[in-house]
């Protein structure tokens, strides 16, 4: 098991009570399952796919983590 550190904001951040928190993974995990991690800690509170970024670049659902990545899901942005 590895623990990755993963950022939230705005909604996101109010959702979950924080602007980050750690998650538990197996090695060799995907993108796709610290988002499954976190969604287990606030179902219904994030949608299913929402951007993800992996040490501050745009992330696939299918990129590798490593422990020392930080992974951050993205809140949809609307300007004005």
């Amino acid at each position: 098991m590895m623990t990755v550190r993963v950022l939230l904001f705005a909604s996101y951040a109010d959702a979950l009570g924080a602007d980050a928190i750690d998650v538990d993974i197996a090695e060799q995990s995907r993108v796709r399952d610290v988002l499954a991690a976190v969604l287990r800690r606030a179902p219904g509170a994030l949608p299913a796919a929402p951007m993800m970024a992996v040490n501050s670049e745009y992330a696939t659902l299918d990129q590798i983590v490593h422990a020392t990545d930080e992974v951050a899901i993205i809140p949809p942005v609307a300007g004005g």
